[in-house]
């Protein structure tokens, strides 16, 4: 590796396995989801203890409506009470919550409730913990190329102006767990030169350890970005 270790400004996870893990256990599936939850709160003290400027979760994909009426059910109450429960924390820590996708797509009390929480840490200057709800990559595309091209011109550069992730840092490094080996239309233009993890570990079991480790691991690849 040639000069100093590069350091992760921003990291995404695509967060895989609660059924698995509740499976494994014989336990309900909605359990794995509630483990799923405990977990983010872990990463999330985690990357702020860690320096972390960003943090982005795959929280619930455009795909995600396809599962059981009571699943989807299930994870929007996780998501209301885990707002709810960790608002305060995160305000005090200087956390700011950012939504990316169309999140508005969800019932109006949940819409509320999320618009309430980003905008009561819009002003704090720590940690972005940026939640994909609603989202998909291919739809975030097509959307920014859109308003690219009302704008003038379609280039990456305006391409990039006018994605749900403009403010932040680009992506440095995505982390999957599970053992699955794909994006799932996750952050696919900001994957561009990203370095990519893969780990057997099932989202409830990912703990701050795990993201060290995999900041380490980063901290030791050298990026070319396709030069030699």
């Amino acid at each position: 590796m040639n000069g100093d270790a590069p350091r992760a400004r921003h990291v995404a996870i695509i967060m895989d396995g609660n059924g698995r893990w509740a499976k494994k256990r014989r336990l309900p599936r909605a359990l794995g989801h509630q483990r799923g939850v405990e977990a983010v709160r872990k990463v999330v003290r985690g990357a702020r203890d860690l320096g972390l400027e960003a943090l982005t979760l795959y929280a619930f994909s455009t795909e995600n409506w396809r599962r059981p009426e009571e699943e989807v059910s299930d994870l929007m109450s996780l998501m209301k009470r885990f707002i709810v429960s960790d608002l305060d924390e995160f305000a005090e820590a200087g956390v700011r919550l950012k939504i990316i996708g169309n999140y508005q797509a969800f019932k109006p009390d949940v819409v509320e409730l999320v618009e309430k929480a980003v905008e009561r840490t819009a002003r704090n200057s720590g940690t972005t913990l940026a939640v994909a709800l609603n989202y998909g990559s291919q739809d975030e595309i097509a959307r920014a190329a859109s308003k690219a091209a009302a704008k003038g011109a379609i280039t990456p550069e305006t391409i990039s102006a006018e994605l749900d992730t403009a403010d932040m840092p680009p992506l440095d490094l995505l982390i999957r767990t599970s053992g699955e080996v794909r994006l799932s239309n996750f952050l696919l233009w900001q994957a561009a030169y990203a370095e990519m993890l893969f780990t057997d570990v099932l989202w409830p079991d990912f703990t701050a350890e795990h993201l060290k480790a995999a900041l380490n691991t980063f901290a030791a690849r050298e990026r070319r970005y396709g030069g030699r």
